[in-house]
């Protein structure tokens, strides 16, 4: 039997504030398909995206085909959550059923929030979220060459299930995960 400290988080679930690291409040919260004015930031968020910081071909390119992408996501029976600064979406992570009992996880920080923690709290937050809501198996794909993300997925605790080709398979037990009720700092 796994013990308390065994267990994985605490997770906060969202909504979820905090500082990053470049001293800017930022607030993590579900995203709902009827949120129009949270996906129609998102969708900007998206448009303005990096496309060298695309990976795996997401996000797509092309305001058509991220709102197609985006329904898809919010619309279904994936969570999401969304960093925001004020009124501007600088981060999303969401979780994506897999047909096996399993959901994908996939998290994008807009090229110029990155490097200040958000990722971190983002994809904490997100999994929480998973957590309280029954999510019991989390799995994830990472390019090898992409340490950035292997090293947040190391830090909140995914481990290395596969490394046999170009992407490396990681994956995370939640059943077990502590969620933070206290969602401030």
């Amino acid at each position: 039997m796994t013990n308390d400290t065994d267990a994985p988080g605490p997770f906060p679930t969202p909504p979820h504030a905090f500082e990053d690291a470049d001293g800017r409040e930022i607030t993590v919260r579900s995203l709902a398909s009827t949120d129009a004015d949270g996906i129609e930031s998102l969708v900007a968020m998206y448009d303005d995206f990096d496309p060298s910081m695309r990976a795996q071909g997401i996000p797509p390119t092309g305001e058509a085909r991220v709102r197609s992408w985006l329904d898809t996501l919010v619309g279904g029976d994936a969570y999401n959550v969304v960093a925001w600064h004020g009124d501007d979406a600088v981060g999303h992570a969401t979780l994506v059923p897999d047909g096996d009992d399993a959901y994908e996880l996939a998290i994008f920080v807009h090229q110029d929030s990155q490097g200040c923690g958000i990722g971190t709290r983002l994809i904490r937050t997100l999994l929480g979220y998973g957590a309280a809501n029954d999510v019991a198996h989390v799995w994830l794909t990472v390019e090898r060459w992409n340490h950035a993300a292997i090293a947040l997925y190391e830090k909140v605790g995914f481990e290395t299930m596969s490394a046999e080709s170009f992407e490396i398979e990681m994956e995370m037990d939640l059943s077990t995960a502590r969620v933070q009720t206290d969602n401030t700092g």
